[in-house]
Parts: C-alpha cells; sequence; structure tokens
C-alpha cells in the first residue's frame, strides 16, 4: 500500500506548500470544510472479478475567493488486467493522493479569473472525477482508460492552471510535469494544456488540445504524445447527453482516435432510480499486428437505495480486441458515503 518514493516526496511538497499558503492566507477567516468519505465494493461477471475501495476527501473555503480540495483513495480488485471499476481512480492496491490543490478565484467586472496550483486532474475535456464517478458508469471510456494508447482519467498534473472567461465563453491553460496514478505513467517533461470552452442556452461545447510525453519506454514511444478533442453536454429537464471525440498519437509513428456518447436520466417519476446508457469507440491504428479495434455499449442504473447508500448496475457488450474477457458482463457496485460541513465566521 505504500507510494512510490519520488511519487510520495513529490506529494508531500506539494500538500505543504498548499497548507502553508492556506494557513497564511485564510486562517483569521475561514469559511467552511466539508468532509466526506465512500466505501464501496463490486462484483463483475467478467471472470468473477470483485473489488473494493475507499475514498476520502476534504474541500471548503478559507475565505472568499479561496478554496482549497484535497483527495486520496484506495483501491484493489482481484484482476488488475480489467477496466472494471476504473472509472475515476485506479485500483493498484495502494493508498494514493489523487488530488490536491489550491484555487484563487478574482472576478474583474463581468469576467472571472481564476488560478490553481498543486496537483490536479489534467483538464482535457469532460476530465473532472464527478464526472466519471458515481454517476451511474463503473468503467472509464475506452478512450480514457490506461494502457489504450490515448489519454487517462488517472492522469494528474503538478503545475498551475489559469482560466479566464466573461459569460459564455472561458479559455483555460495548464503547465506541469506529470504526477499520474495508475498503470499509464507518464515519462517525466513538460505537460501544456490550453482549453476553450462555450455556453449556449443548455449546452456546453469544448475544444482541448494536450502535448504531453508518452507513458511507455523511450526505446519503444519516440516523439510527444498529442491530441485534439471535441465535447458537447447538454441538460435539460432530468436529462443530460454529453460525449468527447478525441484524435492524435500516442507518440511519434500511430495514431488513435476515438469517442463516446452518453445519456443520464432522473425524472421526477423514476424516484431513487437514474437510467444511464452509453456507446463509445476506439481505434490505434498502427501496424496490423499490434492495431487495436475496439467498441462497447453500455445500459445501466444508479440507484439510491438510503440517503448513504446506493447502488450501481451496468450491462456491458464489448467486441473488438480489448473484449478479453468476453463480450457481455454485468458490474454491479455498492457505495457507502458519509459527509459532514464544518461552517466557521
Amino acid at each position: 500500500m505504500a507510494l512510490t518514493i519520488a511519487q510520495n516526496d513529490m506529494t508531500t511538497t506539494v500538500a505543504a506548500l498548499i497548507l502553508a499558503w492556506a494557513i497564511q492566507a485564510g486562517a483569521a477567516s475561514a469559511q467552511s470544510l466539508t468532509t466526506e468519505a465512500a466505501v464501496t465494493t463490486g462484483v463483475s461477471t467478467a471472470e468473477h472479478i470483485s473489488a473494493g475501495a475507499v475514498q476520502l476527501r476534504g474541500f471548503g473555503d478559507l475565505k472568499r475567493g479561496i478554496r482549497f480540495f484535497t483527495e486520496a483513495a484506495w483501491a484493489a480488485r482481484s484482476d488488475q488486467e480489467s477496466d472494471v471499476f476504473g472509472a475515476a481512480y485506479p485500483y493498484s492496491n495502494r493508498m494514493q493522493v489523487i488530488e490536491a490543490y489550491g484555487e484563487r478565484l478574482f472576478r474583474p467586472g463581468n469576467a472571472i479569473l481564476a488560478v490553481r496550483a498543486g496537483r490536479y486532474r489534467t483538464p482535457f475535456g469532460i476530465s473532472s472525477g464527478s464526472d466519471h464517478a458515481y454517476t451511474g458508469f463503473l468503467r472509464a471510456p475506452l478512450i480514457r482508460y490506461d494502457g489504450n494508447f490515448a489519454l487517462s482519467n488517472n492522469f494528474l498534473e503538478h503545475g498551475a492552471d489559469l482560466v479566464a472567461g466573461v459569460p459564455r465563453l472561458t479559455v483555460e491553460a495548464s503547465i506541469g510535469r506529470p504526477g499520474d496514478v495508475g498503470s499509464a505513467v507518464r515519462r517525466p517533461g513538460l505537460d501544456t494544456v490550453v482549453r476553450i470552452q462555450s455556453f449556449v442556452g443548455p449546452f456546453i461545447a469544448g475544444l482541448s488540445h494536450i502535448q504531453t510525453s508518452p507513458y511507455l519506454p523511450q526505446s519503444f514511444a519516440r516523439g510527444h504524445s498529442v491530441f485534439t478533442g471535441v465535447d458537447l453536454r447538454m441538460m435539460r429537464d432530468g436529462v443530460q447527453l454529453r460525449g468527447e471525440w478525441i484524435t492524435g498519437r500516442p507518440f511519434d509513428g500511430p495514431k488513435t482516435s476515438g469517442w463516446y456518447a452518453d445519456a443520464i436520466v432522473h425524472r421526477i417519476a423514476m424516484g431513487p432510480v437514474s437510467a444511464v446508457a452509453r456507446i463509445e469507440g476506439l481505434d490505434y491504428d498502427t501496424v496490423p499486428a499490434f492495431a487495436l479495434h475496439a467498441r462497447r455499449q453500455t445500459i445501466g442504473a444508479r440507484v439510491l437505495l438510503l440517503d448513504a447508500l446506493s447502488a450501481q448496475i451496468n450491462l456491458i457488450h464489448q467486441t473488438g480486441e480489448r473484449a478479453q474477457y468476453g463480450g457481455n458482463a454485468l458490474d454491479v457496485g455498492v457505495t457507502y458515503s458519509l459527509r459532514h460541513d464544518f461552517h466557521h465566521d
């Protein structure tokens, strides 16, 4: 369960810097603190895989315009080669810091300016943990899972992120070094991410671009990993539709492209049930012997059993080279979560 020395040193340094800044900036005027804990257990008919996970979070306002966020997770499953339950953090059987950052918000006139520093998820496309965990889906999209020659929901940055915008339009830029968790850990180097996002009525559209280091050894993967993506979200009357299309190269030579489209539905008449569905595809184009083409369809639901207890159920059908556990699977996960809010004058 121990972290590697290099990662632990870096994480400790980042956390210490954030804590020192927080104490100096907001000790005299702390406003709020929220703590959350979630315990999850799950099983899948894919090779009878079982899994368990614990997540801990703390976040809040130090004073007006200054926020912090920290998250740690431990997770393990009986088969490390599967992508079951890998929606937002890795199942590597060790406690890891996922995010730890401070954020300052400014509002000059009708504009907005936010500065984030520390350890945070790579801000490419639909990327936040809440976008992928506990939404009703138990697996990450194929285009966003470790080892699929594209991006990963386990990519993290040690760096700084700037968001500037006016009503209906924001521009975001991030610069840092890889701080990844999971099995796809990028080589050391400089990462740059640029994202443009626009809001029109119930629609949110984004365009993202990243240049980073490959996660494969340099003897095999030369050059940079470069990807561009388009994402779209729409929410109205209890229906959320969203999707991403991503294309680029994982390193010099081959090309990877992929997409997914989600539907998340919760109407009042559905009571404690939210229905989910996803279709997706992944294509890794290289020499025929190593090419990868996969398609997957998911239907399922998230059910609130009690105030703090929920279940997620997914029925999976997959074809292509990544269907190594058979074309069909039933995934079931149950989560018990607790939340506590502290408020200070």
